[in-house]
């Protein structure tokens, strides 16, 4: 009876024997295997199967980034475009300090909850609640909640795979191109006194950022700036002018403009400054006011003779004589 079971067990297993496609494993070796989740799939070795068996793409691994995206379409013998990478902002920064409370909320530390009990503790409809959820839904520990009660997101630590996008119930959790340090950090659709009697730094719709951005790059939609990121902009000046100070930039600090002695003194690069950080005479040098200049580099452009540059590409400090020092 062993021998009969033995030899009826040895021919079912070959009757039923799957052939595991050997791209799998090759796919999976190429993974993060963090099993995230951020691919849509429950697992890496999910998501390896589906794109086996091509029902998802070589790009759809976020927190690999290029580099898989590439690995994979070499082992599917595929060439792709890989989209630049992305980072998640939070567009508020409404905290304790700056956002009046409407109530005060004592249950769970959690912001879906929060919602159900009754639409959030603060004032503003768009604000962030604080609660967490953000934090609880990122596998790459990104995010976290500060003492002001905002979330925040760690750049250095974020992939864009947007799993905290889908968990903020009041949807001010967005992705933009890493490339780009400057966001919105407001998501309130209210406009001017309404505003400011419930945030201190709450955006207005005054739409100084829109007239100082000749670029199109900011459009206002439902009384809030759109920044299209895809445009030549790189929204310093916009960053700078705007009242409420409803900006966020991640450059701590910025890299500041020299005119060399090759100026001319023709003046053309005197119009096209936002703050008025060039000055001097015509057909002399002309220099720069370090103190006002934000480093947005529309002079650049400008010089004929190319005799400005930004200096200090990782910016500059003022020392304790008050004098600026480069990083």
């Amino acid at each position: 009876m062993g021998l009969f079971f033995g030899i009826a067990l040895g021919m079912t297993s070959k009757k039923l024997h799957v052939l595991i496609d050997p791209k799998i494993n090759k796919i999976l070796a190429a993974l993060p295997n963090i099993n995230c989740g951020a691919c849509g799939f429950p697992a890496c070795s999910g998501f390896a199967k589906a794109v086996a068996k091509g029902k998802s793409g070589a790009t759809g691994c976020v927190p690999g980034g290029p580099k898989t995206a590439h690995a994979i379409a070499d082992i599917l013998g595929v060439t792709i475009d890989v989209e630049e990478a992305g980072m998640a902002v939070v567009h508020c920064k409404g905290g304790l300090l700056e956002a009046a409370e409407r109530s005060v909320y004592g249950g769970l530390a959690d912001c879906h909850a929060a919602m159900v009990a009754g639409h959030g503790s603060k004032v503003c409809a768009d604000g962030c609640l604080g609660l967490g959820s953000c934090v609880s839904a990122c596998p790459f520990n990104a995010l976290s909640v500060n003492a002001d009660k905002v979330a925040v997101v760690n750049p250095d630590k974020c992939n864009g795979c947007g799993k905290c996008v889908a968990s903020c119930p009041r949807n001010i959790i967005g992705l933009i191109p890493r490339v780009h340090k400057i966001f919105l950090a407001c998501s309130n659709h209210d406009r001017g006194e309404k505003v400011n009697g419930y945030c201190t730094v709450g955006c207005t719709a005054c739409d100084v950022c829109v007239t100082s951005t000749p670029s199109g790059a900011i459009a206002m939609e439902n009384n809030l700036p759109v920044l299209d990121y895809s445009r030549e902009e790189n929204f310093i000046v916009a960053v700078n002018k705007c009242p409420a100070r409803c900006f966020v930039d991640l450059v701590k600090t910025r890299p500041k403009v020299n005119i060399d002695v090759k100026c001319d003194g023709c003046g053309e690069c005197v119009a096209y400054c936002p703050v008025d950080a060039i000055h001097g005479e015509r057909a002399h040098r002309y220099v720069i006011d370090k103190d006002k200049c934000i480093g947005c580099g529309r002079c650049l452009d400008k010089c004929h003779v190319h005799a400005i540059a930004l200096w200090g590409g990782l910016g500059y400090v003022q020392n304790t004589r008050g004098k600026w020092q480069r990083l």
